[in-house]
């Protein structure tokens, strides 16, 4: 007949007694906590010296414009997943974060959407694509210094904001009239580029729906062609100005720097 173990069983005892009352604890801690209430709001925008969308005094606003009231709340009346959701709807707004903390303050912490070229369709409207690839409504408070690419574009806003570019290029409605993914893959190389991003600073759809190159330098264009060998023709780009325009008249000697060749640069002169 086995020996009772009474050291084994009291040590199990107070392991049990102990969870329970750290369990105890916890839940009367949780309970004291609802009813604190809040007597700050810190806003923190992570993102504001690259983009200047929003505010502190912006996000207080919007708060307020929507009917949620945080400061002198407490915890209990405090839904922080809405909070959450409420600032994930805002239009200039990646990603949002919100805390909260024992000695009473709301933290909020905010990323803000990062434009990477501005649309302007063939009707006049204009918006963003931001760095996710989706489509983001122009902002009264600031203007962003991008790309911009307008002509011959039949982009409207309402029907696609909701949708990702990627998910435009692959509708069965969109894919054959929509240009976007072509732009935003030629954005990205020249984005990526400290040479293309400083020369390229605006694209233009000619009639042939195109993609056309306009440079902050020199009064010619570039015919991109098709978003296709992409990378290729910037390299044969990059070549032809580093060794086919490096005499000081050059750069205004040409009307037309044409890409869309296999391995090749066709220039028109003026």
């Amino acid at each position: 007949m086995k020996k009772i173990n009474y050291k084994k069983i009291l040590h199990l005892l107070i392991w049990t007694f102990s969870i329970s009352g750290l369990l105890v604890s916890f839940s009367f801690v949780s309970k004291s906590e609802k009813q604190i209430s809040v007597n700050r709001l810190n806003i923190s925008i992570l993102n504001n010296t690259e983009n200047q969308f929003l505010s502190e005094a912006d996000i207080r606003a919007y708060f307020e414009q929507s009917g949620t009231k945080i400061l002198n709340q407490k915890f209990a009346e405090i839904n922080i997943p809405k909070l959450e959701r409420l600032l994930n709807v805002h239009p200039a707004i990646e990603n949002a974060e919100v805390s909260a903390e024992l000695n009473g303050e709301i933290s909020v912490n905010v990323l803000q959407r990062t434009p990477i070229c501005r649309i302007i369709n063939a009707d006049g409207e204009s918006y963003y694509i931001d760095s996710q690839n989706k489509l983001m409504p122009l902002n009264e408070n600031y203007s962003a210094r991008v790309i911009v690419v307008n002509g011959n574009l039949n982009e409207p806003f309402a029907r696609r904001y909701q949708l990702t570019v990627d998910e435009i290029a692959g509708s069965e409605v969109y894919k054959k009239v929509s240009l976007l993914d072509d732009i935003v893959a030629v954005v990205h190389v020249i984005n990526q580029d400290s040479t293309l991003s400083s020369l390229i600073h605006q694209i233009n759809i000619n009639e042939e729906q195109e993609i056309e190159l306009f440079p902050a330098i020199g009064n010619h264009k570039i015919v991109f062609g098709e978003a296709k060998d992409i990378e290729q023709k910037f390299n044969r780009l990059k070549l032809f100005y580093t060794e086919g325009l490096n005499k000081a008249d050059a750069w205004n000697k040409y009307s037309i720097i044409n890409l869309k060749y296999k391995n090749q640069v066709v220039c028109t002169k003026k």
